[in-house]
C-alpha cells in the first residue's frame, strides 16, 4: 500500500494465521502495519499535501492498516453514538413513512415489518463492526479475504455508487425540510447547505466524524419527541386496520425491502468505524453498542414516520395531505409542527434538516475507502481530497433529483438491499464456512495469498439473477415477484433470493476454487 512517496507494504512478509480466539503475532504491526509519521515522509506532493493538512488535524490516513499502538479509541460509547446519530435523523422517519404513502399497509402491520427487518438488516453491520478493532482494517479492504484482491474492485464500485446515492438521497430530503420553512429557499439552495456541512466535518476525519456524531442526536431526539407530542395532542392519527390475503403479502414484503436496504446499508463501512478501536477490545461489547446505535434510532423513527404517514389518509383538505403533496415529507412535519409552534416549529423543522448532516457523514466519510481500493493511483489521492470529489458529484445528482424524491428514495433502497444481500451472503458464507473465522492478515495486501475472487464473482452473479427474479418494482416485475400480492404489482422478495442464490451458488464454487487453486 501506497504511503510517502508512494512506495508499496512488503508483499512477502512472513505467514502468521490467527482466528477468533488466537491473539495476534507480535510481528504483525511490523509486517503490515503503516504509522501515522509515515505520510508525511518525502518530497512528493502527496507528502506535502499530507503536511499540511496535518497542522490542522486533518486525518492523514486512508486504507492502510492501523498500527495496534495507534488504536487507542477506547470508547465503545462513541460506536453506539456513532449510528444513533446517523440513523435519529429524518431519512429513516421518511422510511417509515413510506409503509402508509406508498404501500398502503395498516398501522400494526407496517409497525411489526418495521421491527423485525430492522433486527435482520442490523445483524451484518454489527457482525462487521467486530472486525475492526481485531484487524485495523477499513471494511472494502477486509473485504479482500471474501472476494480477493482484483474481485473486491467491483464490490467497492457497487459500494461507490451506495454511498454517493445514499448521500444524494439524504441531502434530497434536508433540503425539502427547509424549503417547507421557506419557500424562498430554492431546492438547490438547501442542497448546497447541507453538503458544505457535511463536507467540513468529514474532512477531518475519523475523530471529528466521531466526536461531531457523539452530540449531534441529542436536539435531533428532542425535536423528534416535540414532533411525537404534537402530533399525538392533534389526534389525526388513525389507526389504519391491517389487510388480508395477497395484497397484504406483496405490500409487507415490499416495504420490508426498503426497511431492510435502509438497515442493512452501513455493512459496506461497519469496520471503519472502530478501526482505531484497541485489538483486545471485547466483541461482544462491541456488537452490543453498535446494535444499541442502531436498533432504537431505527425502530423509533421509522414507527413514527408510519404514525404520522397515517394521517394523510383522508379527505383531501387534510393539512397533512396538503403538506406531503406540496413539500414531501417536510411538508409532512410541517403540517405536525408549525400550527400548533409557529416559529419554534420552524426551528424544529430546520434542525432535523441538519440531522442529515449525522447521516451522511459515515457516507461521505467510507466513499473514500472504496475510491483509494480502486487502484494504486487512486490510493495515491489523499483521503481527504476524496471527500471534496465525493461531495461534489453527489451534489450534482441530488439538484436534478429533487422533485422526483419519493420514487427515487423507494427505487433505490430496493437496489441497495438487493447488492448487499448479495456481498453478505458471499462473505458470511466465506467467513463461517471456508475460512472457519482464521485469516492471514499479512496476506491483506497481496494477490497471489487471497482467494482468486473467480467463485465470488460467479456467485454475485447468481446473487444478481435471484435479485431480479424476485423483485417487484414499478418499472419491472420479476417471474418470481410477479406471482405474490397484487396482480401488476407483486411483492417484492429480490433480497431475499439475493442472498440465497449467492449464498449456495458461493459454496459450491468455492469448494471447486480451493480444490484447484489451493487458496
Amino acid at each position: 500500500m501506497a504511503y510517502g512517496k508512494g512506495v508499496d507494504i512488503e508483499q512477502n512478509s512472513p505467514v502468521d494465521r490467527y482466528s477468533d480466539d488466537k491473539p495476534l503475532p507480535i510481528d504483525t504491526d511490523a509486517t503490515t502495519g503503516v504509522p501515522g509519521e509515515s505520510f508525511e515522509i518525502g518530497d512528493s506532493l502527496y507528502a506535502r499535501l499530507q503536511r499540511a493538512v496535518g497542522k490542522y488535524g486533518v486525518e492523514q490516513r486512508g486504507i492502510e492498516r492501523v498500527p495496534e499502538d495507534e488504536r487507542t479509541d477506547s470508547s465503545l460509547v462513541k460506536v453506539g453514538t456513532m449510528w444513533l446519530a446517523a440513523n435519529l435523523v429524518v431519512s429513516s422517519f421518511s422510511i417509515g413513512a413510506l409503509g402508509v404513502t406508498v404501500f398502503q399497509l395498516g398501522f400494526v402491520d407496517a409497525l411489526l415489518t418495521v421491527l423485525f427487518i430492522n433486527l435482520l438488516g442490523i445483524t451484518p453491520v454489527c457482525f462487521f463492526s467486530t472486525f475492526g478493532p481485531r484487524y485495523g482494517l477499513r471494511q472494502m479492504v477486509l473485504s479482500r479475504f471474501f472476494f480477493g484482491y482484483y474481485a473486491v474492485k467491483i464490490i467497492a464500485f457497487f459500494n461507490i455508487l451506495a454511498c454517493v446515492g445514499w448521500s444524494a438521497v439524504n441531502v434530497i430530503v434536508g433540503a425539502q425540510l427547509l424549503n417547507a420553512v421557506n419557500s424562498d429557499v430554492p431546492g438547490y439552495a438547501g442542497i448546497i447547505i447541507i453538503a458544505a456541512c457535511t463536507f467540513i466535518v468529514t474532512l477531518f476525519g475519523y475523530k471529528v466524524v466521531h466526536m461531531y456524531e457523539m452530540y449531534s442526536w441529542i436536539p435531533c431526539f428532542i425535536v423528534f419527541l416535540i414532533v411525537l407530542g404534537e402530533f399525538a395532542h392533534s389526534g389525526a392519527f388513525q389507526n389504519l386496520s391491517m389487510h388480508t390475503g395477497s395484497a397484504e403479502a406483496g405490500s409487507v414484503l415490499s416495504f420490508a425491502a426498503s426497511v431492510y436496504g435502509f438497515a442493512t446499508g452501513w455493512t459496506s463501512y461497519a469496520a471503519d468505524y472502530t478501526v482505531y478501536q484497541p485489538a483486545n477490545v471485547s466483541r461482544t461489547k462491541t456488537f452490543f453498542w453498535t446494535w444499541l446505535g442502531l436498533i432504537f434510532p431505527l425502530c423509533f423513527t421509522e414507527m413514527l414516520g408510519v404514525a404520522i404517514a397515517t394521517a394523510t389518509v383522508g379527505a383531501e383538505d387534510n393539512p397533512y395531505i396538503v403538506g406531503y403533496g406540496s413539500s414531501g415529507i417536510g411538508g409532512l412535519l410541517a403540517a405536525v409542527l408549525f400550527p400548533p409552534l409557529g416559529r419554534f416549529g420552524q426551528f424544529c423543522l430546520v434542525i432535523l434538516a441538519l440531522s442529515i448532516i449525522g447521516n451522511n457523514c459515515p457516507n461521505i466519510y467510507s466513499l473514500t475507502f472504496s475510491l483509494q481500493i480502486m487502484g494504486r493511483w487512486t490510493q495515491l489521492v489523499p483521503r481527504f481530497l476524496w471527500t471534496f470529489v465525493g461531495t461534489l458529484v453527489y451534489c450534482a445528482i441530488a439538484i436534478p433529483g429533487y422533485s422526483h424524491f419519493e420514487s427515487v428514495l423507494e427505487n433505490f433502497m430496493l437496489l441497495i438491499g438487493y447488492w448487499l444481500a448479495i456481498y453478505e451472503g458471499i462473505s458470511l458464507t466465506e467467513h463461517f464456512v471456508f475460512a472457519k473465522r482464521t485469516y492471514d492478515i499479512t496476506a491483506f495486501n497481496t494477490p497471489s495469498r487471497l482467494p482468486p475472487g473467480i467463485a465470488a464473482l460467479l456467485a454475485f452473479g447468481f446473487g444478481i439473477l435471484g435479485a431480479v427474479m424476485g423483485m417487484a418494482q414499478v418499472w419491472f416485475l420479476g417471474p418470481i415477484g410477479r406471482k405474490i400480492g397484487t396482480p401488476g404489482y407483486g411483492g417484492d422478495i429480490g433480497f431475499i433470493l439475493a442472498f440465497a442464490f449467492s449464498s449456495i451458488s458461493y459454496t459450491i464454487l468455492r469448494t471447486f476454487e480451493k480444490r484447484t487453486f489451493g487458496r
